[in-house]
């Protein structure tokens, strides 16, 4: 198993892990199941603009601090306090919206690493994330019905993008838990894992992505995101995008890599 070098702490209950090209964001209340505070939504941001601007970072991991939890969705102490009324939840709601789409729309991808528990809140980061890996242990719901509340257009249109209308609003209106069977079988996750080795396999696929050309992935990311808000042609940009790959040096390196029968040995960041 890997062993992760920490080098920037945020504050107690979210962690920002560096550890060569790899950055990892860590929700740290395991005794609540990292139940997710204003606060900690108000800290994501910040995290991943450091990851942003790190060009020796190259893939975000988003994970619990143990095996325990991913997240088991908002502290629900708050609701009477900071979320007991529309003009209090505006503000809480604010922060959760800056902070799914600081992931969501961040140039590097991202891999939700789940553990057991992954609701609500907690679900919603994961949706944010480009890739979720599971273990056999996760269990997934988003549950408005349950509270009386309504999420927002944008954090319900990543659920859709994924799974599609109808099995969006089983998740949505029933409020019920998914087992990773029915996740995987509707497209909520990526990849399976045992407990022994969710978190392995989880950085083995994260290096293996810092070894490609990054100018293609992010690229490519971009690209799959410009579809999803429904472009269907090639504009200016795009085409400047396919066609500038080819003046890059990773795209020269990995035709020679190719023809020596070589491993490329990509350097944009």
């Amino acid at each position: 198993m890997r062993k992760r070098r920490k080098v920037f702490m945020a504050k107690k209950d979210v962690l920002l892990e560096k550890n060569g090209e790899i950055a990892t964001i860590i929700f740290n209340r395991p005794e609540k199941r990292n139940a997710l505070t204003h606060e900690m939504w108000k800290e994501i941001p910040g995290l991943v603009e450091d990851v942003e601007n790190d060009r020796n970072i190259k893939v975000l991991v988003v994970r619990g601090a143990d095996h325990t939890s991913f997240a088991a969705g908002a502290d629900i102490s708050e609701f009477k306090t900071l979320r007991a009324d529309s003009a209090g939840a505006k503000i809480y709601n604010d922060a959760t919206h800056k902070a799914e789409r600081a992931i969501a729309t961040m140039k590097k991808p991202s891999i939700a690493m789940i553990q057991s528990w992954c609701i609500g809140g907690g679900c919603e980061i994961a949706l944010a994330c480009d890739l979720r890996f599971t273990d056999t242990n996760g269990r997934f719901g988003i549950t408005p019905a349950n509270l009386g509340l309504v999420y927002s257009l944008t954090a319900t249109k990543q659920l859709v993008d994924l799974v599609g209308p109808s099995q969006a609003k089983y998740i949505l209106l029933s409020g019920k838990h998914l087992d990773v069977d029915h996740a995987l079988r509707i497209g909520l996750v990526d990849q399976v894992f045992s407990p022994e080795e969710i978190v392995e396999e989880t950085y083995k696929f994260a290096e293996g992505l810092c070894k490609k050309a990054q100018f293609t992935v992010r690229s490519m990311k971009e690209i799959i995101g410009f579809i999803l808000q429904g472009q269907t042609e090639d504009n200016e940009y795009t085409e400047q995008l396919r066609n500038g790959s080819f003046d890059t040096e990773d795209y020269h390196e990995g035709v020679q890599a190719f023809l020596e029968k070589r491993k490329p040995q990509f350097t944009f960041s």
